[in-house]
């Protein structure tokens, strides 16, 4: 039986809430450097191949019809960061400590800012009230995480062949996609107006707002889960 590692991923506040909420089931991430060797166009019966190299004694081909169809070869052999089916990943998000009173003392606890974005430190004995100081998700340690993830597939697509339900399936917050209809249909209500919010938009936004680049349409790792008890 091979063994499950476990890797790390970090997620925004947004995403934090909808894995919680079971409306997070799949994440997509940039390919990057060498992660999977580039796709060559031939002109053999199988016109797509590309050739990766592991380790310096050995090495392995793949081969499509079509470049999508090499890519998801490639994606079974390739060195996906974020492991492989069975592997677990555990959440990285921002976080603080927070005083509580237990017994009959205080001691530190970790809040969450997804959750709990008010929380504070602590109240002295005056009432004041101390903030959480907020602690980047890249500090979190490993024991300090609340959602363990298994990877129950792994494939590399390119950025824009997402279709509407695995758009929903990334998390977008379908119920915010609404508001946003009906006010733009209050205010372009026979205007014939292009630009009303749809879920493809929806997910273009959630895509550059992390800073990635739409209009590239790169390739990416598509790494589905179902959450797991910590």
């Amino acid at each position: 039986m091979p063994e499950v590692k476990e890797h790390q991923i970090t997620f925004n506040g947004p995403m934090v809430r909808a894995t919680l909420e079971g409306r997070k089931t799949v994440t997509r991430r940039p390919v990057k450097g060498d992660q999977i060797p580039r796709l060559t166009e031939t002109e053999g019966s199988r016109p797509w191949v590309a050739v990766g190299q592991h380790d310096r004694r050995y090495g392995f081909v793949v081969s499509g019809e079509t470049e999508a169809e090499c890519a998801r070869e490639l994606a079974a052999f390739g060195r996906c960061p974020y492991g492989r089916r069975g592997d677990r990943l555990w959440v990285r998000e921002t976080w603080g400590l927070q005083v509580r009173r237990y017994g009959g003392g205080t001691g530190e606890h970790i809040v969450y800012r997804a959750t709990n974005p008010d929380a504070i430190y602590c109240k002295s004995a005056e009432g004041q009230e101390y903030p959480v100081k907020w602690k980047p998700s890249i500090h979190m340690p490993r024991h300090s995480s609340r959602i363990l993830l298994e990877i129950t597939d792994v494939r590399v697509e390119r950025l824009q062949d997402i279709n509407d339900n695995e758009i929903e399936a990334e998390g977008i917050d379908l119920d915010a996609l609404a508001d946003g209809q009906d006010r733009y249909d209050m205010c372009h209500a026979g205007s014939g107006a292009d630009g009303r919010p749809t879920l493809r938009t929806a997910w273009r936004h959630l895509w550059e707002s992390t800073g990635g680049d739409w209009n590239a349409n790169p390739w990416v790792w598509v790494v589905e889960f179902r959450r797991v008890q910590p």
